[in-house]
């Protein structure tokens, strides 16, 4: 009689079956967790092998279960407080039902028998793991914590105080006679009153839980307008009324350490706020403008960036080559593309694999986005007279083995990054150029000479996002012949492959998308590419010879994405350039 078959080799089998594993990596995986004992589906997650839906299908397929959509689920708050929150973070476990002794749990890694153990522990019920994401799990966890009230009944609150204090004689409406004579100690009392604060973090709460970038809060003559940057599209939000603006504007800037007496002139700060048990970082501006203040908050989560580059979402050739560019000794690796195409998130994840305690990385950025532990970040102060060169000069000194720069913008930063990078040293840094070729280009714009350009730059890479089709509401697409028409691609290239778009539903607030994908386009200068440089060649005679040698195009690598179901064609029609 053959031995029993354990869960995890079960679970193996699947996954090859599926074709989510080979051979080579199953048996990678299973010598890894002989060694630390270490549980198989962690592995797999740890590894990055199969993404969090194909391994909890292949779970749910071997269990006889399938995977749970927790978005359309809703919880009792009796049920979900059966389990301790810290219990349901640390072992990512949610109880959706309890059918009298018996209690459904979701979990991403049924095998996590300790963690089966603690739930029966603490219930004292008989326990039934059911199959999600961990992703899932974490973001219905996170939307436990979110408050019951709705932004309209806490506008309400703070409008009946508002008009309390009107009655009371004490009105700090904005208006334009009285603008310079809003008494300040007022103004700091109303950004203190118990609605204007809890309006401000369910602001906050909302938009870290919707993953907004950004949250833009805009005065107009006699409105308000609240919006969120989710997925790098603006969407509206149920907005503030025009007579809490000072009010809000106030409290968001105490917050930030800003000066609240200054109305006059653009003002930046940070703040830091914990949410769910994360720290999440904001930057926050404030801009004049006719009607009032206009406040833009970024949100800067930490947990974006990958410790390991391999899971930004490049193919498979695109990370060996810029895998080999951060691995070498010395040179300036560039990351081109527009404002918000995700540059300096890549450029984060390559020093996150890179920070260790034998390496001194030395940043210089205006401003510093995330703050990592074990990498020297400095900010760059104009005021002070502390530019990108001065402060680059004064990291020289500072013996570095790798030092970032947040953006080459002019010829002294570039020369000083150029003789850096000749010098022994390991340069990255941004630039804003439309593709891989044209940052050479604007390098010798810049005044750069050939010959140096050519010996310090081993690759330029230029990136975009690209929109996400959200997964719950997908469906199966055609598209005209004119659409292969403006993409100028030959329709056979998804010749036996089903085309999905995202109709819209609520976790993707009715857009069809959810989330978003780098896409990267890789230039290594090989000894073809450093002759072109040396002789002043156009970006297009570089590009060419680049596509010669394999080169893929930010058009190829989104055509790419698309036709692996990650993305739609008007994503690759509205971000990619058509060459």
């Amino acid at each position: 009689m053959p031995p029993v078959k354990s869960f995890g080799e079960r679970i193996a089998e699947a996954l090859v079956e599926d074709g989510l594993l080979n051979a080579q990596q199953l048996q990678e995986l299973l010598e890894v967790q002989k060694k630390e004992g270490t549980r198989f589906i962690k592995l797999v997650h740890e590894k990055g092998y199969v993404s969090e839906t194909d391994l909890s299908v292949s779970i749910g397929r071997v269990l006889n279960t399938p995977p749970i959509n927790l978005s359309r689920i809703s919880i009792p708050q009796e049920i979900a407080n059966l389990i301790p929150k810290e219990i349901a973070i640390n072992h990512r476990v949610l109880p959706v039902s309890r059918l009298e002794n018996q209690l459904f749990v979701v979990m991403a890694d049924p095998l996590n028998v300790l963690a089966l153990d603690d739930i029966k522990r603490i219930t004292k019920l008989e326990v039934f793991p059911l199959i999600a994401t961990e992703k899932a799990i974490q973001d219905k966890i996170n939307n436990l914590d979110v408050p019951q009230s709705r932004m309209e009944d806490i506008i309400q609150d703070a409008q009946k105080k508002q008009q309390a204090d009107a009655e009371a004689g004490e009105d700090l409406e904005f208006t334009k006679e009285s603008a310079e004579e809003v008494n300040l100690d007022q103004l700091a009392a109303a950004s203190d009153e118990a609605p204007v604060i809890k309006l401000v973090n369910l602001i906050l709460v909302q938009a870290i839980k919707d993953r907004a970038s950004d949250i833009h809060l805009e005065p107009f003559e006699k409105t308000m307008r609240l919006r969120y940057r989710i997925d790098g599209a603006l969407l509206d939000m149920p907005p503030p009324t025009k007579d809490l603006q000072l009010a809000l504007t106030s409290r968001i800037k105490i917050m930030s350490n800003m000066d609240i007496a200054e109305r006059r002139l653009p003002q930046d700060g940070r703040m830091r706020v914990r949410v769910s048990g994360r720290e999440i970082d904001l930057r926050v501006s404030i801009l004049p403008t006719v009607h009032g203040e206009k406040c833009v908050m970024r949100i800067l989560d930490k947990s974006n960036l990958s410790a390991d580059i391999n899971k930004i979402g490049m193919d498979p050739d695109t990370y060996r080559q810029f895998k080999a560019a951060v691995d070498a000794p010395h040179g300036l690796i560039l990351v081109t593309g527009p404002t918000g195409s995700g540059k300096t998130t890549t450029l984060y994840s390559a020093l996150n694999e890179l920070n260790n305690p034998e390496y001194n990385i030395v940043t210089v950025e205006d401003p510093v986005e995330f703050q990592v532990p074990g990498i020297n970040q400095v900010p760059v102060r104009k005021d002070l007279g502390l530019t990108f060169a001065n402060a680059l000069r004064s990291i020289l000194r500072q013996d570095p083995d790798i030092v970032m720069i947040g953006e080459i913008r002019d010829t002294e930063t570039a020369e000083i990054a150029v003789e850096a990078a000749l010098t022994g040293h390991q340069v990255l840094s941004t630039m804003h150029c439309n593709d891989a070729p044209g940052a050479i280009a604007r390098l010798d714009d810049m005044g750069i000479a050939p010959f140096l350009i050519s010996s310090s730059v081993i690759i330029s890479c230029a990136q975009r996002l690209v929109r996400r089709i959200c997964p719950l509401c997908k469906d199966p697409v055609s598209y005209p012949p004119k659409m292969y028409a403006d993409l100028n691609i030959d329709p056979r290239f998804f010749e036996g492959v089903q085309l999905n778009k995202g109709h819209g539903c609520e976790r993707c607030k009715n857009t069809g998308y959810s989330g978003r994908h780098a896409i990267i386009e890789a230039m290594t200068v090989t000894d073809e590419i450093r002759r072109l440089i040396i002789q002043r060649s156009s970006a297009m005679e570089i590009g060419k010879m680049a596509l010669s040698q394999g080169m893929k195009t930010l058009r190829m690598v989104a055509l790419q994405k698309a036709r692996e179901g990650i993305t739609t064609l008007e994503q690759v029609l509205v971000v990619t350039p058509s060459h």
